[in-house]
């Protein structure tokens, strides 16, 4: 596969777990320079597959990848670029919490290459933040978000958690009107979900706490897309809102299913026909390396998966699918059954269609994993 997007580093490092956080992260530091070193034997082992390949964007992921210090970072971009094909202008962003933004974090980070920042705010309310489980405060966001544009990052984005039941619609606006005016071209907002392996479901399990008012998600949702509408940002996915030029361009290229390689413990690779993992925790990704393996599992996608997956990710973004598009990677009769099962059995209110294009409106996007769900086919097993 000579065509790639997307360069994955998962860093699974982090003081400690939030509430709802349902990704692999470990708060044990102790095998950070190890972690290192088999990253960079990976690199090793997946430079040959991808030598033909050049990467438009960069992705340091977690965990909390700004608990690395700034050699740390310096020695993996290193590696990253002699292993790999970069693009010099190459979209190299890297997650961080609000509590390690000093001022000279963030120039280290604009000298080691980053150009973009994405910020795990969640909340500028204490009381929220103290919930989730966040380790900063509502002023140490604000101090985060300044601090990185005056060390020269004009491409900063923010992570916010809406459905909080502790929060009402009225402080959500607050919180909100905040955003908008800060130095940011780019916001994510999602709601608040239960992951079976979170701190939040196991609260749940234990009667320490109830669920997420799923009403109280959905009207937080609409507040926000009317805010947006009034704002300078667009929404682009269902999660994702942005000015224009500034979309993120890692992760629009997963839902448009373009190749990506993903390095790290519990990262996933996609090659356009195959979908592979790492080992799952720290030691057994030690353990994957030490026997030189470049992944841990892999599947090859069949026609009904690839399907099946075109319409859940295209779904979920406001451009939507291209009909053209569909029908020469599916078929007519697929695309004939896709426009009939909206026309029949979809709320006007949820989309749009053209001769060209279906898309879901904003009120629609809301309820995009269900619509795609309701068109998936499936497989036929055979014994």
């Amino acid at each position: 596969m000579k065509e790639k997007s997307g360069l994955y580093i998962h860093v699974p490092f982090c003081k400690s777990k939030c509430v709802y956080c349902g990704f692999y992260s470990t708060v044990n530091q102790k095998d950070v320079e190890k972690y290192l070193s088999a990253l960079s034997e990976e690199m090793a082992l997946r430079s040959p597959t991808a030598e033909d390949g050049t990467f438009r964007t960069v992705y340091f992921g977690g965990g909390t990848p700004t608990l690395l210090q700034p050699a740390q970072l310096q020695q993996t971009l290193d590696n990253l670029h002699t292993r790999f094909h970069i693009e010099p202008d190459a979209e190299i962003t890297i997650e961080a919490n609000p509590e390690q933004l000093t001022p000279d974090y963030c120039k280290a980070l604009k000298s080691l290459g980053f150009n973009r920042l994405s910020i795990g705010i969640q909340s500028f309310r204490d009381e929220i933040l103290q919930f989730l489980g966040r380790k900063h405060t509502a002023k140490e966001a604000l101090q985060a978000v300044e601090n990185a544009h005056d060390a020269g990052f004009d491409n900063i984005s923010i992570d916010l958690i809406y459905g909080v039941n502790e929060r009402g619609n009225e402080l959500w606006k607050k919180e909100l009107e905040i955003a908008f005016s800060l130095p940011i071209r780019h916001f994510s907002a999602y709601a608040l979900t239960v992951e079976e392996n979170s701190l939040l479901y196991r609260r749940i399990q234990k009667h320490r706490d109830v669920e997420p008012d799923e009403d109280l998600a959905s009207v937080q949702y609409r507040i926000l897309s009317e805010m947006v509408e009034k704002s300078p940002f667009a929404q682009y996915e269902v999660s994702n809102f942005a000015m224009k030029g500034w979309e993120s361009k890692h992760n629009s290229a997963y839902w448009d299913r373009t190749p990506y390689l993903g390095l790290g413990p519990a990262a996933h690779s996609f090659d356009g026909a195959h979908r592979s993992w790492n080992a799952p925790t720290l030691s057994d990704y030690f353990s994957q390396i030490e026997q030189r393996k470049p992944f841990h599992e892999r599947e090859t996608l069949t026609d009904t998966d690839r399907y099946n997956e075109y319409l859940l990710l295209r779904l979920r973004t406001r451009a939507g699918i291209d009909l053209r598009e569909m029908e020469a990677l599916f078929g007519r009769e697929r695309t004939g059954g896709l426009l009939r099962h909206f026309e029949t059995d979809v709320d006007t209110r949820y989309y749009e269609c053209t001769p060209d294009r279906l898309h879901l409106t904003a009120e629609g996007l809301w309820f995009a994993d269900g619509i795609a769900g309701d068109l998936f086919e499936i497989e036929e097993k055979r014994f």
